[in-house]
């Protein structure tokens, strides 16, 4: 009896066992299910909010954010400059919102910014392609402004301190930069920054007289304003409120950098002064790209001189300064020559005036300012005394740009040379790693937050002597000459592709200055020609004279000819050599 009872058990408990299994893969299969309503039902929210991509990252991105919510700060008001009243350079970064061509690409959300710090969240998978990760780097600045941040606060924080400062006149140099990728919204701030300003140096000016303190200072009644703008491409200078006319950089004995044929415009009101910023914007140059239809291609420069009225002297000046946006080496291949030249020579210009902006806030001897035309022109607010700078770096907050987004915070971060202290305590560098399960994958959230350190120094083997006079005490104009990109100062880290583009930029540039004195030259000898033939067909023919002439004419045409010809063919050399390397590039 017991053998049997047995038998007829046995098969009872493996039915229990089938069913209970049954029973769980049902369950797991409804929790599936349930969890892919619930990853649906998230997707339309986070749409909806205005924030498209990827679930998980999204997910990881929120998590991380209510973690470190606590850390922002508010911003703190300095007298003179925004970092503080000692310091010759502010670094302030501003992220934009996703825009309408990010969300229909599905890109997330990817930058925190907790001022002072900005957080790039790159989305990574580990080598099983499965499991999701984000890899943080965080960067700390003067000032960090969110999406939320309006232009004016940006502003208040950044151009007013400056514009206040050359106010007071006493040769005084002010710059603003502002730096990013393309489409990451630098002309947009810089738009609105000019505005600002144009609206409150009038007002200073104003309140100048009145105040006490504004004694010796500009003001309405002992100064007047002067407008320039022009812009830097393809090595070439070009004046956007004439007809974009060639300029020439020249340089003088003692080191003082003039624009030959830069012309300047008087702005007596505020209307006046926006009036010939938009006529310059508009003539500047700018092309599609990969990462923007409509991308500016030039460094433009906009010089508000404050002159006295009747000397002419040059009592201060700010320089508003809208640099070409930046790209990366892949970013280029597909594009053609003049797209990939322009680009490496705004990458090149970009790191000279890195260069030049570190030696100055690191009170180093030598000021690197001929690596560029750029900084070339801008040598007087990197030498003088009285030299104030701001940089607003600007960041595309798109999950596809945060390698372009990393870029952009690290040339920033190295920009200044001293560093400010790390937002995060020591125990929140690094958070430990967190696991949340999934019926349809695993998530391991792994935070690494990285805080740079000091980057290299700049280098200073060369050790040039820097003449720092300022242009209010010049008593004469010594002789100019003009600046070449013979004279630059060669970058160690340049590769082979940066030097044949500058050497590309060197032969163009003489190659059409000898076509264009040819073509010049050939224009007066035809009007002497005619002559020569009218000669000939009258009374008392000097048949010797005539035939001497032609000949010494038609020698004449011949070397010029072998001239632009002896400028064609290294200018050739160098195209197939471009050519070559931008494949391997």
């Amino acid at each position: 009896m017991g053998r049997k009872s047995l038998l007829h058990a046995a098969p009872d408990q493996t039915r229990l066992r089938i069913e209970a299994m049954e029973e769980e893969r049902s369950r797991r299969r409804n929790q599936i299910k349930q969890a892919r309503v619930d990853r649906a039902a998230e997707e339309q929210r986070n749409i909806s909010a205005g924030n498209p991509g990827d679930v998980d990252f999204i997910g990881l991105v929120g998590r991380w954010r209510e973690e470190h919510g606590g850390v922002a700060r508010p911003h703190q008001h300095h007298d003179g400059s925004c970092g503080g009243k000692n310091d010759n350079i502010c670094v302030c970064i501003r992220k934009r919102p996703l825009n309408e061509k990010e969300r229909k690409k599905k890109e997330h959300d990817a930058v925190t910014v907790l001022h002072p710090t900005a957080t790039v969240h790159s989305a990574k998978l580990r080598v099983d392609g499965i499991t999701k990760y984000l890899d943080h780097n965080s960067f700390r600045f003067d000032h960090s402004f969110d999406e939320d941040s309006t232009t004016e606060q940006v502003y208040q924080y950044t151009a007013k301190p400056l514009v206040r400062y050359v106010c007071g006149g006493k040769g005084v140099r002010a710059t603003v930069f502002a730096y990013g990728q393309t489409g990451s919204g630098k002309t947009y701030t810089m738009s609105g920054i000019q505005k600002m300003v144009a609206e409150d140096i009038f007002e200073t000016l104003t309140d100048n007289i009145l105040e006490e303190e504004g004694i010796g200072s500009c003001s309405c009644d002992n100064t007047t304003i002067s407008i320039a703008i022009f812009e830097i491409y393809g090595g070439r200078i070009q004046d956007l409120l004439n007809e974009r006319n060639r300029l020439k950089v020249l340089e003088d004995g003692r080191g003082e950098v003039v624009i030959s044929g830069l012309e300047e415009f008087e702005a007596s009101t505020p209307e006046e002064f926006l009036a010939l910023i938009e006529a310059g914007q508009n003539n500047r140059t700018t092309h599609a790209t990969e990462a923007n239809d409509e991308s500016s291609r030039s460094h433009s420069i906009c010089q508000v001189l404050f002159r006295d009225p009747t000397s002419r002297r040059l009592k201060s000046k700010l320089s508003l300064v809208d640099l070409a946006g930046s790209e990366r080496g892949s970013d280029t291949k597909s594009h053609n020559r003049q797209r990939r030249t322009e680009s490496s020579d705004i990458n090149t210009s970009l790191l000279a005036l890195k260069e030049c902006i570190r030696a100055i806030d690191g009170d180093s001897r030598h000021v690197p300012y001929r690596q560029s035309k750029l900084t070339l022109i801008l040598k007087d607010s990197f030498t003088s005394n009285y030299a104030r700078t701001a940089m607003i770096a600007t960041l595309a907050p798109g999950s596809l740009s945060t390698d372009h987004t990393v870029n952009t915070l690290r040339y920033a971060d190295r920009i200044k040379e001293k560093k400010i202290g790390d937002s995060f305590a020591p125990s929140q560098r690094r958070s430990p790693v967190r696991q949340q399960k999934s019926p349809m994958r695993k998530v391991i959230v792994e935070e690494k937050v990285n805080v740079k350190e000091h980057r290299d120094e700049i280098d200073e083997n060369v050790s040039d002597n820097i003449l720092q006079q300022d242009e209010d005490e010049k008593e004469e104009v010594p002789e100019l000459t003009e600046f070449g990109e013979s004279d630059r100062i060669e970058e160690q880290g340049q590769t082979e592709f940066d030097q044949v583009v500058q050497q590309l930029f060197e032969e163009e540039e003489q190659l059409l200055s000898l076509h264009m004195q040819s073509i010049q030259q050939n224009a007066e000898y035809i009007t002497e020609e005619n002559n020569l033939l009218e000669s000939v067909q009258g009374e008392n023919i000097d048949v010797d004279a005539y035939a001497l002439r032609l000949a010494e004419i038609l020698q004449h045409k011949t070397e010029m000819i072998q001239a632009v010809r002896g400028r064609l063919e290294p200018f050739r050399e160098l195209l197939r050599k471009e050519e070559e390397l931008s494949k391997k590039h």
